[in-house]
């Protein structure tokens, strides 16, 4: 399908940005140009938002719990991890973004504000992703939310390590989780895959240098990543949580993100998987600029609330 009439009106907006030089360009440069969400107006009211720090092992991290209006007493726990390829992404740019989806799902939401790359590789982030659901779990009362019902999710980066947070709940012996939450994750380092090669120069929010880019800042060799990184090399996806995996039908990233849904599925994992047509990488959270967004965030908390329940 065409691009989406609502995306192209929003990339028009940013036609006459310069491309990034990802050749010369440093993570502080990145950090600086993507540190604020694309917002439109006021954020999607929820009922309370705390900011937090998570004691881990060795170190703090900071998050922030939204509680949606008419949450029940004790509600289920979504834990969120931002995307922006392990290298720049805040609790403010995914603000709206987690927001939304506990509306949607009538969940609580945590968003774990992970280290970032290159000044903590892999696994570092991972680390702190697995050990935020871990500290969570042990904090449900103080934070008010039901430790029987969690559930997991992130977009791109951040949809990469929800999807390794449950691989090594399910190995280490963590929390049970009740669902994985994937939008357009990250799961290969395979280049060469026809969503590359239609879509990785294509002047959307991603392109294939900026994977190589994100990918080069997160692990030290591309061509021996652990299975905890490029998730779809895993050698055992049974028994993990169902999962939602939604890509874009516009996104370098799309072909990865199926078949990592049909490696679950193959393993015996219920999984519900869609392409959202004439969308972008990113899409998820630019539902203001792109109100057509809107149904896959419904659907997206429609699984969890039925997961969650």
């Amino acid at each position: 399908m065409p691009l989406n009439p609502q995306v192209a009106a929003l990339l028009e907006m940013f036609a006459g940005v310069p491309p990034v030089d990802y050749a010369t360009v440093t993570p502080q440069d990145m950090r600086a140009l993507n540190d604020r969400p694309i917002q439109m107006g006021p954020p999607p009211a929820v009922a309370h938002v705390r900011d937090l720090t998570l004691d881990l092992p060795g170190r703090t991290i900071a998050a922030r719990l939204y509680v949606p209006e008419g949450a029940s007493e004790a509600p289920p726990l979504v834990v969120y991890y931002h995307g922006g390829g392990w290298v720049v992404g805040t609790l403010e740019t995914h603000d709206g973004t987690c927001r939304a989806l506990a509306r949607a799902s009538g969940a609580a939401v945590l968003s774990v504000a992970y280290r970032l790359a290159p000044e903590a590789r892999f696994p570092a982030p991972l680390d702190d992703c697995f050990e935020a659901l871990v500290w969570a779990h042990a904090h449900a009362g103080e934070l008010g939310v039901d430790g029987t019902r969690l559930a997991v999710a992130g977009d791109s980066a951040g949809g990469n390590l929800a999807a390794a947070v449950a691989i090594r709940a399910r190995d280490e012996q963590g929390p049970a989780l009740r669902h994985q939450l994937l939008i357009y994750p990250v799961t290969d380092t395979d280049f060469t895959r026809p969503s590359y090669q239609e879509n990785g120069e294509a002047g959307g929010f991603l392109s294939t240098a900026a994977m190589r880019w994100f990918w080069g800042h997160y692990v030290d060799d591309l061509d021996t990543v652990h299975p905890h990184a490029a998730v779809l090399r895993h050698g055992d996806l049974t028994g993990l949580p169902p999962a939602t995996v939604i890509t874009a039908e516009l996104d370098p990233l799309r072909d990865e993100g199926m078949a990592y849904a049909e490696a679950l599925a193959a393993a015996g994992v219920a999984v519900e998987a869609e392409i959202a047509p004439g969308m972008i990488h990113g899409f998820f959270s630019l539902f203001e600029p792109v109100p057509d967004v809107l149904p896959y965030i419904a659907r997206a908390g429609q699984r969890l609330q039925a997961a969650l329940a």
